[in-house]
């Protein structure tokens, strides 16, 4: 029904408020529909989507696109190329300390000269801390300490180095001490205590005797990995002598201030 048949024609009364006129709604949505909905023809009367009312269809059709798949194209269910980690192994940051020029600076090098070495090693792992001795020993004689002023030390297990290194720093005899041994992770909370314990201990010897202890010791999960840092006792020997000089230097100071 058009709007002509309303105007100047027959006149419908006013729609009492709260009521919908329900031939004006009607009259509206019908010349909507007539308008936007093209009339159904021969050809398209019958026609019915594939994929969705026959499932054979369907079935030829998830065929298809498996085939293509396997043509190059990656399927849907292979595995997404792996997400980088937000969380990256712990390592070291490059770069030197900077203090400005008009701050005095007390440091210290990794120099040997006649300075005496205590290494106290542990037997334990005797592979593993074999070579680090070997690596110690080979970085000390680059220093140019001389074997006579060298002590090694032999306790059985890490656990006992933190002793075998306050004896020696009680002695008075050496400039510094060098602890050498491997704790390797294991089924049980053994390595925990073991580990930490022998962290705590060399550090507190170093603490009451005031005399620098270097911390040569491994704490791996397995073998291999302790095998990749055998050269981690060399490093203790710079750490050591790095901080010997440091401490002679310091008493220097020391001395000169107040004479």
């Amino acid at each position: 029904m058009s709007a002509s048949e309303f105007w100047p024609g027959e006149r419908k009364a006013a729609p009492v408020e709260g009521e919908v006129d329900e031939a004006a709604v009607e009259s509206v949505v019908g010349a909507t529909v007539s308008d936007s909905a093209p009339a159904p023809s021969e050809d398209t009367e019958d026609f019915e989507e594939p994929g969705f009312d026959d499932p054979e269809e369907a079935e030829e059709t998830e065929d298809d696109e498996d085939a293509d798949d396997g043509d190059g194209e990656e399927a849907d269910d292979e595995p997404a190329e792996a997400a980088e980690p937000l969380l990256r192994l712990a390592g070291h940051a490059p770069g030197d300390l900077i203090v400005p020029d008009d701050i005095a600076v007390l440091e210290g090098a990794p120099l040997g000269g006649r300075r005496g070495v205590g290494i106290v090693a542990a037997r334990f792992n005797g592979d593993v801390t074999n070579r680090l001795l070997e690596s110690a020993l080979a970085e000390l004689e680059r220093a140019g300490v001389p074997n006579e002023l060298v002590t090694v030390m032999a306790v059985p297990g890490a656990f006992e180095l933190p002793l075998g290194a306050m004896a020696l720093a009680k002695t008075r005899r050496y400039s510094a001490i060098v602890a050498l041994g491997c704790v390797i992770r294991g089924e049980t909370a053994h390595f925990d205590y073991v580990a930490g314990e022998t962290a705590s201990g060399l550090q507190l010897a170093a603490l009451e005797t005031g005399v620098p202890v270097a911390f040569g010791v491994l704490t791996v999960d397995t073998l291999e990995q302790a095998m990749a840092r055998a050269d981690k006792g060399a490093e203790a020997v710079r750490t050591a002598l790095e901080m010997a000089d440091l401490f002679a230097h310091l008493r220097s100071q020391a001395k000169q201030a107040g004479a």
